[in-house]
């Protein structure tokens, strides 16, 4: 989502940041470069380069430094911009692509027109780092699949097959399947998966507690069957501010749901959707969108909007079906969230029967 652009820098200034070393660029008004060169990126070495100047544009791109570069310029005074690194093909796609020309380009569209940035807001810095122990989750549990499908490969690779279980039970029920010849090389796994299986359940109980004492508006995300503690806590960190959309229909563009546009004359494909904003909060929904439209399922309007739309048939139906749902779920959940409104399940079907004229009774 843009942040709001006010100001009209007399001065703009582009940084190209790598791990080492951040290179400037600073443009006059009139586009003339006034200061280059390069710093440490470092904390101090950007106070020391940008403290005590006065108040100017600095555009940087999205990228593992930004969060907090971003914050420490704007806490020094400035009006920082941190540009979508995918939207800057100027950049990208630049046949002569330095970081001296990068960190120029970003200044001189900084100065003309901060639009064609895309410009986007970073999370505070609470809000990153609560997240980086859902990214934390994240990582072990994919740890630990890798490794669980490793084991199930290598087994069937010799003619073995494993039982069916769940990933926690894994450890306790496969030892007696592993091939004798196989124990040796796999029996080491079968620990780290059963420590990794424990690490996981702590961090269960740390999303769990956070969610909470610090977030208590996941309580409303919660009330719609399919989301859970992590999925609501992941929405309420990515989203942060729920004001800042002006539509609940906004979310679902943000979080890169809704189908891209190559529209020219008469002339519409369908296209498959854009895959912006936040990517693990989008894999989320759609695990969500899944549930709801599974066996397992609760009866709710959005299930019965889903199926109809998997029931239309076609290429790819329930995959569109399954994407549609959680761009639906998206909005939901911003409206919950908004409105602390009580979730009805079946809410639309008890308008439209309650809408339906009850049949006269037959006379006699």
């Amino acid at each position: 989502m843009a942040q709001d652009i006010t100001m009209a820098a007399v001065e703009t200034g582009g940084l190209d940041v790598s791990d080492r070393y951040t290179h400037v660029c600073v443009v006059s008004g009139g586009g003339e470069v006034i200061d280059e060169g390069r710093v440490p990126t470092t904390a101090e070495a950007l106070r020391r380069r940008f403290g005590g100047l006065p108040r100017m544009r600095l555009v940087l791109e999205t990228g593992a430094h930004s969060p907090w570069i971003s914050r420490l310029l704007e806490d020094g005074g400035h009006e920082v911009l941190v540009a979508n690194a995918r939207r800057v093909r100027l950049i990208a796609e630049s046949d002569s692509k330095t970081d001296r020309t990068d960190a120029e380009t970003l200044a001189r569209l900084g100065r003309l027109d901060p639009a064609l940035l895309k410009p986007i807001r970073h999370r505070s810095a609470d809000a990153q780092l609560d997240l980086a122990l859902i990214r934390a989750r994240d990582a072990v549990v994919q740890a630990r699949t890798q490794l669980v499908n490793h084991v199930r490969g290598a087994v069937k690779a010799v003619g073995g097959r494993l039982p069916k279980c769940s990933t926690e039970s894994f450890p306790r029920r496969v030892p007696e399947a592993i091939p004798a010849a196989l124990r040796p090389a796999l029996t080491s796994l079968l620990d780290v998966i059963a420590t990794i299986t424990t690490e996981v359940r702590g961090y269960d109980h740390q999303v769990e507690a956070v969610a909470t004492t610090r977030y208590p508006e996941t309580a409303a995300l919660r009330q719609v069957t399919g989301v859970g503690v992590l999925t609501a806590l992941s929405y309420v960190l990515t989203l942060e501010d729920p004001t800042r959309f002006p539509t609940s229909r906004a979310v679902g563009s943000y979080l890169g749901l809704r189908p891209k546009q190559r529209d020219s004359g008469e002339r519409a494909p369908a296209l498959r959707i854009t895959k912006a904003g936040d990517a693990f909060l989008r894999r989320l929904l759609v695990g969500s969108a899944h549930y709801i439209l599974g066996p397992f399922g609760p009866d709710t309007d959005l299930r019965r909007w889903g199926l109809t739309l998997a029931a239309r048939g076609g290429k790819n139906a329930k995959k569109r079906a399954v994407v549609a749902v959680a761009r639906k779920l998206a909005v939901l959940l911003h409206r919950l969230w908004v409105t602390g409104d009580v979730y009805e399940p079946l809410r639309l079907a008890a308008r439209r029967q309650e809408a339906t004229p009850a049949l006269a009774a037959p006379s006699c």
